[in-house]
């Protein structure tokens, strides 16, 4: 038998991040809650208790205010997490935001590839900033991705009419 390590056992004494908690079924919800106010994990098959001091950040696209009422997310997890809040305003509601993002993630996606940073024509970066990005900055990095392996360089609005309108026309079907 192998022993293994849990996330709050492995973040002991530092920061651990549980990213869309809104999604987290009310079960592992109750296990965090214990972990939270008992500063205490059992391992699975374990027997034993083991004391952890763990910070969390947690994150969540959801209202959790509504899943609280619909039964969906624990209330008193919800006060547990909730010491300081911060609200991340959607990316069509920054779109000055969107050229910035651009140039980022076309460095690193360049630097994933092993290649050299490509460009991106102005008319490009500005039919990006109409779209309404539902998925956020996650959406963006993929839609930056798709275009500069399918697109030309630089990458042009035509590629962007090419490579991203048709998609978000079936998303809509």
């Amino acid at each position: 038998m192998k022993q293994r390590i849990g996330k709050f056992e492995q973040a002991h004494n530092g920061t651990l991040f549980l990213d869309e908690i809104g999604d987290m079924s009310l079960s592992a919800q109750a296990k965090v809650l214990r972990a939270l106010q008992e500063q205490k994990i059992a391992r699975v098959g374990g027997d034993k208790d083991i004391k952890v001091d763990v910070r969390v950040v947690a994150a969540t696209n959801k209202d959790l205010r509504t899943e609280i009422e619909a039964g969906r997310f624990r209330e008193d997890l919800y006060h547990r997490l909730a010491v300081i809040i911060i609200q991340s305003p959607a990316l069509r509601d920054r779109r000055d935001d969107i050229p910035a993002l651009i140039t980022h993630f076309i460095g690193q996606i360049c630097a994933e590839y092993g290649v050299p940073p490509r460009k991106m024509t102005a008319e490009a970066i500005k039919a990006l900033q109409q779209l309404e990005w539902t998925g956020n900055i996650r959406e963006l990095r993929n839609v930056v991705e798709r275009l500069l392996i399918l697109g030309a360089d630089p990458v042009t609005v035509d590629d962007v009419a090419m490579y991203v309108a048709p998609l978000r026309e079936r998303e809509r079907v």
